[in-house]
């Protein structure tokens, strides 16, 4: 029976020191590329590698043949072994007193090897050992330097250090979304994949986040839920302090039937999840470019007051397709400029600008226009967000262009953010205005859908307050 004891993941994510069991001298191994990705994290605690042949040294590391010979207290032990000799191992990091251990190995109850996992689960609660898996990819931490993945560092580019937690019980999808927010401007505090859930699950997880000061907004993509009650109470909690972005698989039989072949989770009605998801303000994506899209808006912006969007473009078309998007949600409107904005602007802009919203500033809008556009909308008291379109194919768009947002975003009182689509020189700009602060959105479409998430968190947090 798994034990209800609250679990200390403090020592998983800033270990003082670390072992590899079944760290290999195989450079295809897992445990070998464990063991390699902290050495070229630049982790610098105290470093371990345990494997029963320890003939010659592992990366340049003493190899022990049994983690019970290591004099040092280890704070995590990273199982990559095979699963039948998972029980053995565990039982000497027991006796070793070790702290928490990651089971990166499968072979459990994915498989119809469910006593084999309920073995592992007695071994860990009898030693006070905080277990994460097994079947998982395990932990990362940027800060700490703390990386258990067994992915090759050439083929998964890694996240800036930030504020979003990523919660995955997949590690197949939790890699792919951490592979694509290291493309994106905002960074990475935690990242939890916890396979089978055998003891530490998404409850103990969430409960650790809801508490960790570098955690900012918490992204999660789950199969199922093993203890409903106890999650309930934690959401209730955990959304009033700060925003959780949920993933759920299984909306169909046919996806609940592999959820269950997958990490042997029982994915239950996705209508049970999606209305407690709802009902405690979690903010539902859809898929995995809506989780990404909802990461940004919450890791760059605060809560809007109200959900009236202006929409200042240098392209007419693209500002309508906005105005779409916009209007095509529940809860965002078009805002109507005030009288006395329309006269700042008609003072201000050209005359082939027509002094509406959107506000197309024309192909030729450069730094100057931008930013008294941006300016004279922001002080509109009938404004709550601004849209900002940038078309960098444009004569007037440029860097310094770019730079102006950058500028205007690190006094702005309103959530601002910038739609830009194109390829490499866009994306130099993208990148350029995100590492100062500004979200970019690369459709109407996914900005749209983004502002309306941050507007319905803002809107259950003051109706929970």
């Amino acid at each position: 029976m798994v034990s209800r004891k609250k679990f200390d993941l403090g020592p998983m994510l800033k270990p003082k020191s670390v072992a590899v069991i079944g760290a290999s001298h195989d450079s295809e191994k897992v445990g070998h590329i464990i063991l390699q990705n902290y050495i070229n994290g630049g982790y610098s605690g105290r470093l371990y590698a345990v494997n029963k042949d320890a003939s010659s040294k592992i990366l340049g590391i003493d190899v022990y043949t049994s983690i019970m010979k290591i004099k040092d207290r280890i704070d995590l032990a990273v199982i990559a072994i095979p699963a039948q000799m998972v029980p053995e191992a565990l039982e000497e990091c027991g006796k070793a007193k070790v702290k928490t251990a990651v089971v990166v190995s499968g072979g459990f109850s994915e498989v119809g090897e469910t006593e084999l996992q309920n073995e592992i689960v007695r071994i860990a609660d009898r030693y006070g050992i905080a277990m994460l898996g097994p079947n998982c990819l395990g932990v990362m931490d940027p800060r700490s330097r703390v990386d258990t993945l067994f992915l090759p560092t050439y083929k998964l580019s890694k996240a800036q250090i930030g504020g979003v937690s990523f919660v995955a019980q997949s590690g197949a999808v939790g890699s792919t979304v951490l592979d694509l927010i290291s493309g994106e401007g905002f960074g990475l505090s935690k990242f939890f994949s916890y396979g089978n859930a055998a003891q530490v699950d998404e409850v103990d997880i969430l409960e650790y986040l809801m508490n960790d000061d570098e955690t900012k907004v918490i992204v999660m993509y789950i199969e199922g839920i093993k203890r409903g009650k106890e999650f309930i109470e934690i959401a209730k909690k955990i959304t009033k302090i700060k925003p959780v972005i949920v993933l759920k698989a299984g909306k169909t039989a046919a996806g609940a039937s592999a959820a269950h072949s997958h990490t042997a989770s029982l994915a239950g009605s996705y209508e049970a999840h999606d209305a407690v998801f709802r009902q405690f303000g979690f903010v539902i994506a859809n898929d995995i470019s809506e989780l990404i899209y909802y990461s940004k808006i919450f890791a760059y912006e605060s809560e809007p007051s109200g959900g009236r969007v202006a929409i200042i473009t240098n392209g007419g078309g693209t500002g309508v397709l906005t105005a779409d998007a916009v209007s095509s949600t529940k809860h965002l409107t078009l805002a109507e400029f005030s009288g006395a904005t329309k006269k700042i602007l008609t003072a201000s802009m050209p005359k082939l600008v027509n002094i509406r919203n959107p506000l197309d500033l024309a192909g030729d809008a450069d730094s100057k226009r931008y930013g008294d556009a941006i300016a004279a909308v922001a002080g509109d008291q009938n404004t709550d967000i601004i849209a900002v379109i940038v078309l960098f194919q444009t004569p007037g768009a440029d860097s310094e262009v770019a730079a102006e947002l950058i500028k205007i975003k690190q006094t702005a009182n309103k959530p601002m953010i910038v739609i830009s689509i194109g390829s490499e020189y866009t994306q130099m700009h993208k990148i350029m205005m995100e590492s100062g602060g500004v979200p970019v959105f690369d459709s109407p479409l996914s900005a749209a859908t983004a502002l309306e998430g941050l507007l319905d968190y803002g809107n259950y947090k003051k109706a929970v307050a």
